[in-house]
């Protein structure tokens, strides 16, 4: 997997909106925030641009992350928000100059959508806050943020969780949110999951919705190919007036425990406050057992 160049002070981060718009006055704590590591932002042309729940047309949100694709000065692009609406564009895009000077994508929920396609493409990016969530995010997630666009040293240590699987893994951190990675089986940006470690969350699900989509993601092959997992939150889940009968996280434990694989459940990232920064596509190694979990990445 490629490594897009670590940030240095005097860089630029531009700040675009790929999904939902983004028309508030909201940018302003990220943009102290870069200023106070020695990074430049730049404000994308589809922030602030209003098209029903989108930021713009898919060919004005396109445009705009192209223009930032394309221009060699900057080093990150910096998704501001989720929503629905990345896949939409994806197919307008030309990945040409981006291969010629790489760059870090940044974001999480449906930014998975860009995560998913650039592994593909053999390129590492940041699963992560994005600067909507930067006011209530921990200090934790924002310092790992950090840390992932320097190119300092990051690892995990977790408590011990009473649904954890014990073992010791390797191999390449891949996923995102559940309901993007399920929506893209049978595309060109589908990931390959033999000897990956998934990392999956989600946000405001039916809980058969979950089942439904684990059990696709077992049907596929891919949670049978896999050396690990990592479970990050499983946020505001819902159920019908008949209770499917269990939570997300025992959904997710009945659909993977007939494989003998380590897996780290409540791992601090996702819909969370304390949404720990990813670096998908690195080498990771993990170990789980009775004191906690560990998750190591290579450089």
């Amino acid at each position: 997997m490629i490594t897009p160049p670590y940030l240095q002070k005097g860089d630029t981060v531009a700040l675009v909106a790929t999904a939902r718009k983004n028309i508030d006055d909201n940018l302003k704590p990220t943009i102290d925030l870069l200023k106070s590591w020695g990074i430049e932002a730049v404000i994308g042309s589809s922030i602030g641009l209003d098209y029903h729940q989108l930021a713009g047309t898919d060919e004005q949100r396109a445009a705009d992350f192209q223009k930032q694709l394309d221009n060699p000065n900057i080093k990150a692009i910096w998704c501001v928000r989720g929503g629905y609406g990345t896949v939409r564009m994806l197919d307008l895009l030309d990945f040409t100059k981006f291969k010629q000077h790489p760059k870090w994508v940044i974001g999480f929920s449906d930014v998975t959508v860009l995560h998913n396609h650039l592994n593909t493409m053999g390129y590492k990016s940041i699963h992560g806050v994005m600067p909507v969530t930067i006011p209530r995010a921990t200090p934790a997630a924002i310092s790992s943020m950090k840390s992932s666009l320097f190119g300092e040293p990051l690892s995990y240590s977790i408590g011990p969780d009473k649904m954890n699987r014990f073992g010791q893994a390797k191999g390449e951190l891949v996923g995102g949110n559940l309901s993007i990675l399920y929506s893209l089986l049978g595309s060109p940006s589908a990931i390959d999951c033999k000897d990956k470690i998934l990392f999956i969350e989600d946000l405001d699900e039916y809980l058969y919705h979950i089942d439904r989509m684990m059990m696709n993601l077992r049907r596929n092959g891919c949670i049978e190919n896999l050396k690990g997992i990592i479970i990050g939150g499983m946020t505001k889940m819902k159920d019908n007036e008949v209770p499917w009968g269990k939570n997300a996280l025992e959904i997710i434990d009945g659909v993977t425990k007939k494989y003998n694989i380590p897996v780290i459940f409540n791992f601090p990232a996702g819909h969370v406050q304390d949404n720990r920064a990813l670096i998908m596509g690195s080498t990771i190694s993990i170990d789980v057992n009775a004191s906690g979990s560990t998750v190591i990445f290579q450089k």
